[in-house]
């Protein structure tokens, strides 16, 4: 259910999103709304035939709060709001899978992956939990056409640190 882990270079992207702390447990609810959210901005904003959607995790403590933020991919950086901002998907080199359906078993066979190779990933020890420079989920599927989220089609990705 996930292709061959493999290292990338990715192009800076830009993107608006909303950005959140949240704890593991109920996570998922969070993020289902805070897409909802999104996607009518987007709408909105006559931009959704961009993208992909995203979800990016910045700090993550399984048993504490997670820091995530639910975003959109777009072309070139766009007016926000209060509540939806700009951001950037740094350039660099990605470890990275695409899984469909199961999700843990996708972020496992990556993390594992870059375990065998020796891979050094672009992280740190904060006091909240294990900081990324970039770790993501893009949603590759489009929701309007398919909305069934197990048949989805995810891009997992993690930064690999620049001096590797």
């Amino acid at each position: 259910m996930f292709t061959e882990p493999k290292i990338s270079l990715f192009n800076e992207r830009p993107y608006v999103g909303i950005r959140v702390k949240t704890p593991f447990k109920g996570m998922f609810a969070v993020v289902d709304k805070l897409l909802k959210e999104l996607r009518a901005w987007v709408k909105t904003h006559e931009i959704a035939d961009e993208g992909p959607f995203f979800l990016r995790y910045h700090v993550i403590d399984m048993a504490g709060m997670m820091d995530i933020e639910v975003g959109f991919m777009v072309g070139k950086p766009i007016g926000v709001d209060a509540r939806v901002q700009p951001g950037l998907l740094p350039a660099g080199r990605y470890a990275h899978l695409t899984y469909s359906r199961y999700a843990l078993r996708g972020n496992k066979a990556l993390l594992g992956w870059i375990q065998e190779n020796n891979v050094n990933v672009d992280r740190w020890d904060d006091e909240e939990g294990d900081a990324f420079a970039c770790r993501y989920e893009a949603y590759l599927t489009d929701y309007r056409v398919e909305p069934r989220k197990s048949a989805w089609e995810v891009e997992l990705a993690i930064k690999v640190a620049d001096d590797a």
